[in-house]
């Protein structure tokens, strides 16, 4: 493909992007997107022998609170793809994408939705019904790790430190009244506290707890993003995120991320450049960056999962990684820590998610292995 078509420009690409939702929407995925220099994507991850692959949908939005996150995720990646030559189309997850790619029949179909329905794996599994390969993890690794009570007791079984946890539904704070059971809670787990949805993503509805008094509170935000909380005792340490890349010849971590913030590392932190500060690769001793590493691709193996993921961890002082949970559709945005760890390895990212998309296609059926 020539160059003028490998860099058609970004009032292209936006005519080119099929979206539904409002204006705010619309003005996020029309961004100027600014090309990375060189310094910053140097290196290369082409392999010649996976597939050629020119024809890819990227599913962005949804209906899930993390939408306008999936939107800015989705542009980001179809700008490198594009960038890379191939040809890209965006849709949201509406009535009618069924009938679009029943009718398109893309190489290709990535999956950059977050939160329910993106990476509880029922998209997937509508996916796999049309017959269409896709990015990713498949639908059963992908409810099992979407569901982090499932993730951590896998984690464990295969030998990976978790905090000690307990989950509890908002259900039982009505029958057994809220007190009793919360001051259960502090005498076996103790302070500090993390109280966060079982299932969910973006940091939404998560609070550090550190005074007894505080709990009542953080379990109503709970709720309110889900029925199911999950609460574990907050281990001190470095927040690192790593994500893992399966490669011809298995999975690999690119290098850790540490995450420092002015305070919890929530949503607002998270999305909004400014409140928190990145280090890549992570301020760690070869030793421990090596075991994090290893304990991202050991999580990745355990729980199934495929073509690309981002496990969440903390670095005790021990230097011991223990796992948090882990993303199926790791966030490709601006701030995103999956595109800092590509970009800290030194790989292009156009070259980068062109392999992930290559490496997707003519996949075995997964139904059977997902």
């Amino acid at each position: 493909m020539s160059t003028t078509l490998a860099h058609t420009s970004t009032l292209q690409n936006v005519e080119r992007t099929k979206t539904v939702g409002t204006a705010a929407e619309n003005a996020i995925l029309a961004e100027d997107v600014v090309e990375p220099d060189a310094a910053t994507t140097a290196g290369s991850v082409a392999d010649s022998s996976l597939p050629e692959v020119q024809r890819v949908v990227i599913l962005a939005g949804g209906l899930s609170h993390e939408r306008d996150v999936s939107l800015r995720s989705g542009r980001r990646v179809a700008e490198s793809l594009r960038g890379a030559g191939l040809d890209v189309t965006v849709l949201d997850v509406d009535a009618s994408l069924l009938s679009t790619l029943a009718a398109e029949r893309p190489e290709v179909v990535w999956p950059l939705l977050h939160g329910a329905s993106g990476e509880d794996g029922s998209v997937r599994d509508v996916i796999e019904l049309l017959g269409l390969d896709y990015v990713g993890t498949g639908p059963r690794a992908s409810r099992g790790a979407w569901n982090k009570a499932i993730a951590k007791n896998v984690v464990l079984a295969a030998g990976i430190d978790t905090p000690d946890y307990v989950t509890l539904p908002q259900s039982l704070f009505r029958e057994l009244g809220a007190q009793p059971v919360l001051d259960a809670v502090v005498g076996r787990l103790g302070l500090p506290l993390v109280v966060k949805p079982n299932q969910g993503g973006s940091a939404l509805g998560v609070t550090l707890v550190t005074r007894a008094e505080d709990l009542p509170r953080a379990m109503v935000d709970c709720f309110s993003y889900g029925d199911l909380a999950l609460i574990e005792k907050a281990v001190q340490g470095v927040e690192v995120a790593v994500s893992v890349v399966d490669g011809t010849d298995g999975p690999r971590a690119l290098p850790a991320v540490e995450i420092e913030t002015d305070g919890p590392y929530d949503y607002d932190a998270r999305y909004n450049p400014g409140r928190t500060s990145y280090f890549t690769p992570a301020r760690l001793t070869s030793a421990v960056a090596a075991r994090v590493a290893q304990t991202a691709v050991d999580a990745h193996v355990a729980l199934g999962l495929r073509g690309l993921s981002r496990s969440d961890l903390i670095v005790d002082s021990e230097g011991v990684p223990h796992f948090l949970e882990v993303n199926v559709a790791p966030g490709m945005t601006e701030t995103s820590l999956f595109p800092q760890a590509a970009q800290a390895a030194g790989l292009d990212l156009g070259d980068l998610y062109r392999q992930i998309v290559s490496q997707s296609a003519g996949s075995p059926a997964r139904a059977a292995t997902a």
